[in-house]
């Protein structure tokens, strides 16, 4: 991917071009082997790195003219450090292996850099100066190629949006995941637009309905008009778009039930968006069996005086809860009750995306990309008064 993305972009290949080892990490511009002094008046070798900007596989001017470094404090050539350029000393790791202790600031006159060749190769020849003074010899240009794909990645382009926020660690945590989400009408579809923008190894999808024109106003994105007059299934639809991003998105057209339930044997953790009724119970019963953690959503809307109201449901159900979930019923397994309406199809898009959210949320912080505090397993969220109830902790009586 690294190469690819190079030989697509004319800084980038510039870079190349000019003997720089250029490389990627994760969303990083790295360049390798930038000799440097260091305060002992040595000469050393470090990386210098940049974010990447890109619109798709294309890059953009740079969003900031700073750039890091990892190595000692770069000095000139007796021995004094670069004040000029050195705005930050801390350990900072940007990546899986990536870890930086620099931060660079070297603003052009004109405010910003105008690509990334003009950028790194700045950068480069400000540390490169100082060590040429003591050995001329000294040179970033070292006409090494670096090669950096990530094969094992599951996005199709780059993740830019983790690495302008700095969260590279914490996205990690989401990495190996294998996620299957069982119903993909409203709330499914969304859960499948988040999910799909995370590291996860894998997705399955698994509904056996059509993608119809119902099915477009509640789901995100908009479907064109031959897409629904083509009748997809609801997976192959989805699948279609979102494979655009995320490289590991299996598409299962079936109605799950007790013959087929062996099909979640691969998942790590599952998102339940379906009705209530005998399926959903042989789902669960299957879960539980297999030990595996899984949160399941519900909505039900009443129409009052010309309004709706109602409430968002999210439980989830993980190894130590199952008996305290199951004593307060927290799951509906037949109809009527809160998913009642929704059963019926009574759905709004924004509550789709709401309850897919919340319930995304739930997972990320149960593997810890976001603090959990209260560590509830059942939250119910009502419209009119936007209140959230949280309850079911571990070690709260049954």
């Amino acid at each position: 991917m690294s190469q690819q993305l190079i030989s697509r972009n004319a800084d980038l290949l510039r870079l190349q071009e000019d003997g720089f080892e250029v490389g990627i990490v994760g969303a990083h511009l790295v360049i390798c082997n930038v000799p440097y002094v260091t305060p002992a008046r040595t000469i050393a070798r470090g990386t210098l790195v940049s974010t990447l900007t890109l619109s798709g596989d294309m890059t953009v001017r740079p969003d900031t003219h700073v750039a890091t470094f990892a190595g000692e404090a770069p000095c000139d050539a007796q021995g004094s450090p670069l004040q000029r350029i050195i705005i930050g000393s801390t350990a900072t790791r940007l990546e899986e292996g990536l870890v930086v202790n620099h931060m660079f600031s070297s603003k052009p006159a004109v405010g910003y850099y105008a690509d990334y060749h003009e950028k790194m190769s700045t950068y480069a020849a400000i540390l490169a100066s100082q060590a040429a003074a003591i050995d001329p010899a000294a040179t970033p240009r070292t006409r090494r190629v670096v090669a950096n794909d990530d094969q094992g990645s599951p996005f199709v382009y780059i993740d830019t949006a983790t690495s302008r926020a700095g969260i590279g660690e914490v996205a990690a945590k989401l990495a190996g995941e294998r996620i299957a989400i069982v119903g993909l009408g409203g709330t499914g579809s969304y859960v499948l637009d988040s999910v799909a923008k995370t590291p996860a190894e894998r997705i399955d999808l698994f509904d056996g309905d059509e993608f119809l024109q119902h099915n477009a106003f509640r789901s995100p994105g908009a479907a064109s008009l031959d897409e629904l007059r083509g009748r997809p299934t609801k997976v192959a639809h989805l699948a279609s778009i979102y494979s655009r991003m995320h490289r590991n998105i299996v598409p299962h057209p079936v109605r799950l039930g007790p013959d087929n339930l062996e099909l979640l044997g691969d998942a790590t953790f599952v998102f339940l968006c379906l009705d209530a009724g005998d399926a959903k119970a042989a789902i669960i019963a299957e879960l539980e069996r297999l030990d595996l953690p899984f949160v399941d959503v519900g909505m039900g809307l009443h129409l009052v005086d010309g309004s709706l109201v109602g409430q968002l449901r999210v439980t989830t159900s993980t190894p130590g809860m199952r008996a305290q979930i199951r004593a307060k019923g927290r799951i509906p397994l037949k109809g009527g009750g809160l998913d009642d309406i929704y059963s019926r199809n009574i759905q709004v898009a924004d509550l789709n995306m709401v309850n897919a959210g919340l319930a995304v949320m739930r997972w990320k912080r149960l593997r810890g990309f976001y603090v959990d505090l209260e560590h509830e397993h059942f939250s119910l969220f009502t419209l009119d008064g936007n209140h959230m109830l949280n309850e079911d902790r571990p070690g709260e009586a049954a």
